[in-house]
């Protein structure tokens, strides 16, 4: 048996094998960022954040306003005031320092996916719940739209047990995209270039493996038949890239070192609360850093994957959905503590980007944070509404400092998360006109295209 021949078989189903899985998700966006995405001074960036167990739509209502019960609601009118002269909701209370950037959506429906907990994957990909991945989620979706040298950043905390949740984001059908759960994991995975001990050593075998698989998979394309050359040279483009990011990782050092955060416990800890403080965290730094203008942070999510908070004595969010109180007056009492240690994060990542100078103004400018839960409305949800609080405007494509009701589930001026997730790629500058799968409840209205009440 000839050795070069048999490795370089290997070396080729090694190529096409890695190769098909990273041309899409790494190739054309790493090439953009190294032909001059890194000299934009100001760049559009994305972030969802997701938390599990439903958002309850009063938490969304501000001081002077009442929410109009189910069924109540004018057909085709919707209502919309300024958000200047009102109060927030306990509940939101820690975004009140952004409440000029606030845009608090109520009425939009995502029948599509209901289930009886979490719509899954469904949530951000507007189709069925309980199916799989069926198509791209609207995370992927944007990171198409805003690459950076990692496309897409998905972190969170795991509601359920290991390392990874695969039931919240996809690249496509049956491409579930991993959420990290593990916070060394997430810091070692984005700052390894610069990290001391084990997370510089994983980032150097790395890179030298793909120094090695690069230089002789080109040695193998000369034995190829000339009319596999062409097809062969896209994978070996794949190996390219990866090696190019590494290279901008190394090149972006002192970016990098300045901002790298700094955990202490919160990296290896086992307490929700501290695991979820160090996503967001490291989620500020690589976002500040230029390593991604994209990123899924989740909260649980998923099937029952609501996640436990026993350091502020809930030990189950599956309980408090089904009226639990753990010593408090209501069930009422947790989601709203809940709510308020999410909402202090998420203003906590908004005070960071707004701390950093960009262009004529600040990151924060130029970003928009989308919050909402994986199961709409509620524990067991209806999806006749999906509460939604988007913070910023994304370089002014969006409207801000208001709380917009959209008409009724069937109204003939309803709409739908679709159109929300329509709306946001329009925002980003890669329009398009429908997002998953239609709904057949609302079989006689016109489901396709953005919300132009939310365009600037």
């Amino acid at each position: 048996m000839n050795y070069q021949t048999t490795r370089r078989d290997m070396l080729k189903g090694m190529a096409l094998g890695s190769g098909s899985l990273l041309i899409n998700s790494l190739l054309s966006q790493c090439v953009a960022h190294a032909a001059g995405d890194a000299s934009i001074v100001a760049r559009k960036r994305m972030v969802f954040v997701v938390q599990s167990n439903g958002m309850n739509p009063n938490h969304l209502v501000p001081s002077g306003c009442e929410r109009p019960k189910h069924g109540k609601l004018i057909n085709d009118m919707i209502e919309e005031v300024s958000l200047k002269d009102r109060t927030l909701h306990k509940a939101l209370d820690p975004l009140t320092p952004f409440k000029d950037r606030l845009s608090l959506i109520q009425g939009l429906s995502g029948r599509i996916a209901v289930s009886d907990h979490s719509a899954n994957h469904g949530a951000l990909g507007s189709y069925p719940a309980n199916k799989g991945p069926m198509g791209q989620t609207i995370d992927s979706a944007i990171s198409e739209a805003l690459p950076g040298i990692f496309p897409h950043v998905a972190i969170g905390l795991n509601g359920g047990e290991g390392p990874m949740n695969y039931r919240v984001s996809a690249a496509g059908p049956g491409k579930a995209i991993p959420i990290v759960c593990s916070p060394d994991m997430a810091y070692k995975s984005l700052f390894g270039s610069v990290a001391e001990g084990l997370g510089r050593k994983e980032f150097d075998r790395r890179t030298n493996l793909l120094d090695f698989m690069a230089d002789d998979v080109k040695r193998s394309r000369d034995a190829l038949a000339s009319e596999e050359k062409a097809k062969f040279d896209q994978y070996l483009q794949a190996f390219e890239s990866l090696h190019g990011r590494q290279n901008e990782l190394l090149a972006k050092a002192d970016d990098l070192k300045r901002n790298l955060p700094k955990l202490g416990e919160k990296q290896t800890t086992s307490v929700s609360s501290l695991i979820l403080e160090a996503q967001f965290e490291i989620g500020a730094a690589a976002l500040i850093a230029g390593l991604t203008n994209v990123m899924t942070i989740s909260s649980g999510g998923g099937g029952q994957q609501f996640g436990k908070f026993p350091e502020f004595n809930i030990p189950d969010l599956h309980g408090i959905g089904h009226g639990n109180a753990n010593g408090r007056a209501s069930s009422e009492d947790c989601f709203v503590e809940l709510r308020q240690f999410h909402t202090k994060l998420i203003a906590g990542l908004a005070k960071k980007l707004d701390a950093v100078k960009e262009g004529n103004g600040t990151m924060l400018d130029n970003t928009l944070i989308v919050y909402l839960s994986d199961s709409g409305e509620g524990h067991h949800p209806s999806l006749h509404e999906w509460p939604v609080v988007l913070l910023g405007n994304l370089g002014g494509k969006l409207k801000s400092n208001r709380y917009i009701v959209f008409p009724k589930y069937q109204a003939k001026t309803h709409r739908t998360m679709a159109n929300l997730y329509c709306t946001l790629l329009h925002a980003a500058g890669k329009p398009r006109d429908k997002f998953g799968v239609t709904d057949p409840g609302l079989k006689d209205l016109d489901q396709s295209g953005p919300i132009g009440e939310l365009l600037a």
